[in-house]
């Protein structure tokens, strides 16, 4: 008896993307792509629909929803697809956003062929798989927490790095000024550093933030 192929939903705004992934993907026994979508709404919706088994999703979409949240909104229904990540970036503030919302893994669009097809796969089985720079960063926070930022923190500093004030940050965010103040309080001694340049730079080189 034949095992049922895979069925695969391509999440990303590129038509190049999308069509190097079929490919790749299409040419790889057991699989089969169903359907595209070139936003992450059309995603949720598509993936809401049924007859998929995994997602492959990127994380940024320009406009609208971006890709940590299509895979929450996915992920939040019962019999979910599984969700696997495809990006470029691989910063904490990326990655961890992307587990939070229900990832089961998380590829770089520069890995080989193989490494995809076997990700597929590992997604599908419902195991987690994870790319190996993103990996042993997660391992490295777990080694020495106390470095580690949180999610807020993250991002707080983000919109730091993106040249907003306080005030602005507590607005974006729903947080008073003095609440944003607290968390770069925190990220200072984080860090180790005294100023707001500091923080953006110490974390943009240790990968705690995108620029």
């Amino acid at each position: 008896m034949t095992e049922s192929p895979i069925r695969l939903l391509l999440a990303d705004d590129h038509p190049v993307v999308r069509a190097g992934l079929r490919a790749v993907l299409e040419t790889e026994a057991g699989m089969t792509v169903v359907a595209e979508a070139a936003t992450a709404e059309d995603a949720v919706a598509r993936a809401a629909a049924g007859g998929i088994d995994v997602v492959l999703m990127d994380l940024q979409f320009g406009r609208g929803m971006n890709g940590a949240e299509a895979t929450a909104a996915i992920t939040a229904r019962p019999g979910a697809p599984r969700v696997l990540i495809v990006t470029t970036y691989d910063t904490d503030a990326d990655t961890l956003a992307a587990i939070e919302a229900g990832a089961t893994g998380y590829l770089l669009k520069d890995a080989p062929p193989e490494d995809l097809a076997a990700a597929v796969r590992t997604a599908a089985a419902g195991r987690t798989i994870l790319a190996p720079v993103v990996a042993d960063r997660l391992l490295d926070r777990l080694r020495a927490p106390a470095t580690a930022l949180t999610r807020r923190e993250t991002e707080v500093l983000t919109l730091v790095a993106e040249g907003l004030s306080n005030q602005a940050i507590g607005a974006r965010l729903h947080l008073t000024e003095g609440t944003v103040k607290s968390h770069l309080a925190r990220v200072y001694a984080k860090l180790g550093v005294e100023s707001r340049t500091a923080a953006v730079a110490t974390a943009t080189d240790l990968g705690l933030i995108r620029r």
